[in-house]
């Protein structure tokens, strides 16, 4: 095990990721930020928590379930999450975050969820991980806190002080 991100630093990266989103999109106007359940959606929270302390206007915010969008995991019961837009995605800009990117397909099936919902006129990614050399898709964020370099059998696992009790970043050895 080695620790990619300590709490303090996950902090300052949460914090670092809401000023360059913020850079891009001054006012946020026209801006919604979208988390992706289950997992991106303790990390957007942080973002969002980030954003609503520095911007001037409102932060429109959502979650986004892609369960049944997926097409890497085919077998067993799938269990939802709850996806929450409480607002219309037509011809905004929209910011997708998630914890870690991959392969590529999670942020795939989240954009064929997305356009259920409308055409938005934009969409980025923020991303808290970057395992570069791993995609199957071509698919690269916007806003990155943390690249890193991986062999298919090690794993990046997020906790989150909500969820896990502590908030760090850490590379497993299978």
């Amino acid at each position: 095990m080695k620790t990619i991100l300590t709490a303090a630093q996950l902090s300052i990266t949460c914090q670092r990721l809401a000023h360059q989103i913020l850079e891009q999109h001054p006012s946020l106007e026209n801006t919604v930020l979208i988390g992706l359940q289950p997992r991106g959606v303790f990390f957007s929270n942080r973002i969002v928590e980030v954003l609503k302390s520095i911007a001037a206007g409102p932060v429109m915010y959502g979650q986004l379930d892609i369960t049944f969008y997926r097409d890497d995991i085919r077998k067993g019961l799938h269990v939802a999450n709850t996806t929450n837009l409480p607002f219309d995605i037509e011809n905004r800009k929209v910011i997708l975050i998630d914890d870690v990117l991959y392969t590529g397909r999670t942020i795939r099936a989240a954009l064929d969820a997305l356009l259920d919902f409308g055409r938005p006129a934009e969409v980025s990614l923020c991303v808290l991980v970057d395992r570069r050399f791993s995609r199957e898709l071509p698919i690269q964020p916007d806003y990155t806190g943390k690249v890193i370099d991986t062999i298919v059998s090690q794993k990046v696992k997020v906790n989150w002080q909500e969820n896990e009790g502590l908030d760090e970043v850490i590379l497993l050895d299978n």
